[in-house]
């Protein structure tokens, strides 16, 4: 006889049998349910929608109240200088410093209500990044990390890869934790660079494919070293890799997706030629090369002061890199199964303080998402007259790591061991956004 769990959201063993919940297949031919049509129940219920996710992450914690939930009829200690503009959706305004990305809100679902309790970097960095809370040090995997994990190194291109490098503050964050270094994000550097180059990945000038494979022959007998090696992640992870480089050096299809300067001029134009404008660049052809998680780190917002001076420069940056990120995933077809969400760690505070900047504020934010079955068009969540707390359809960390798991077909109650073979699942509370999809 066979046991097959119904429950959702159960946990799950590293097999995939749930603790919980179990039925008798023999107790249900009664009701004229086979095997079969169990299994395929069970299947549908973490259906891919997306084959790829890019994460913009805007470290820091991006204003809302200066960029998509304006408060026009506040004071102006709260509304700020900036006017706001009418989008391509009827009723829908946006910074007047974001005139491209209002021409592409009819592509792009606007959730207002983002929210959670803590107003500090590196905490609310890794609770978002992660959908768990935990300490400012990182004691969850970051989905990124766990999409790795899940999906494997099964090509000849890493399966997470960060632009230019995980997200900092005062240390790294976003990392692999306890899944281990095979898991942790490709640093694709920064692609606006003169002359760039992925570092580890182009092969040296003078060396040719004959040279290349002779190296490649001896890192195989050094491998034979780590084999007599068990449970040991350092040793796993440098022989995994090893070959994964010297794969990635001689593919084509590897040198092609981090390649920029193939991209013409005018398209390089589009996006920008700035670091955050060429990463979009470099993401999309990560992305369309089969890379299944890109974080794209866009820091800078943390503007304590003078947030005017320094949005003046940064809303027009995101703005034209954005809104060309989505117009050319959408013009190639690849906005059809590409997830595309833009966050923050936090919103900044309703009143702009006596150094004419915002501080942290974690009870209210916004977001965009986009691609992979998103309405288009829609807005999700409000919060009140002054920005301060969300009113309609709070959406907390663990909700929106929930539904990128579930747009990439990964149950998000999965159980994973840990080196010390404790079950942990991936995420222990949320759920998916299903507005989104509506």
């Amino acid at each position: 006889m066979f046991d097959v769990s119904l429950a959702k959201n159960s946990s799950r063993l590293c097999s995939g049998v749930s603790r919980r919940n179990f039925i008798r297949i023999g107790a249900l031919a009664p009701l004229g349910l086979s095997l079969p049509q169990l299994l395929a129940s069970e299947a549908t219920s973490h259906r891919a929608r997306a084959k790829s996710v890019i994460l913009v992450f805007l470290g820091g914690g991006l204003s809302h109240h200066d960029s998509f939930d304006m408060k026009p009829d506040a004071v102006e200690q709260i509304r700020g200088k900036y006017q706001s503009i009418a989008t391509n959706v009827a009723g829908l305004h946006v910074c007047e410093l974001l005139p491209k990305t209002a021409q592409v809100m009819n592509k792009v679902t606007l959730v207002r209500s983002g929210t959670h309790e803590n107003d500090h970097h590196e905490t609310a960095t890794n609770w978002v990044l992660s959908g768990r809370f935990g300490t400012p040090f990182g004691d969850h995997p970051a989905i990124g990390a766990v999409v790795a994990h899940e999906t494997g190194f099964d090509g000849v291109v890493p399966p997470y890869v960060a632009v230019p490098r995980n997200p900092s503050f005062t240390w790294e964050l976003g990392k692999s934790v306890w899944l281990g270094g095979r898991c942790e994000s490709f640093k694709a550097g920064n692609p606006n660079d003169a002359e760039y180059r992925v570092r580890d990945l182009a092969a040296p000038k003078s060396a040719t494919p004959e040279v290349l494979e002779r190296r490649k022959s001896l890192l195989a007998a050094v491998d034979q070293l780590a084999d007599r090696v068990k449970r040991n992640d350092q040793i796993e992870t440098y022989d995994e890799f090893s070959r994964k480089a010297a794969e990635m050096v001689l593919s084509p299809q590897a040198q092609a997706a981090f390649a920029i300067d193939r991209e013409e001029p005018q398209m390089r134009d589009e996006y920008g030629r700035s670091e955050f404008g060429q990463s979009a660049l470099l993401a999309r052809r990560l992305v369309e090369n089969g890379v299944r998680f890109v974080t794209i780190n866009y820091g800078g917002w943390d503007h304590h002061g003078e947030i005017f001076k320094g949005l003046d420069s940064k809303l027009p940056e995101f703005d034209q890199g954005y809104s060309a990120l989505i117009n050319d995933l959408d013009q190639r077809g690849l906005l059809e199964d590409t997830l595309v969400l833009a966050m923050g760690e936090f919103g900044r505070t309703p009143k702009v303080n006596d150094k004419a900047g915002r501080d942290h504020w974690g009870r209210a934010g916004s977001m965009l998402w986009a691609g992979a079955g998103v309405g288009r068009g829609q807005v999700i969540g409000a919060t009140d007259k002054n920005g301060a707390f969300v009113t309609d359809r709070p959406v907390g960390p663990a909700d929106v790591a929930w539904t990128v798991y579930d747009s990439l077909g990964i149950d998000p109650a999965k159980e994973l061991l840990t080196p010390e073979g404790r079950p942990v699942s991936i995420l222990a509370e949320g759920a998916t956004i299903t507005e989104l999809f509506a």
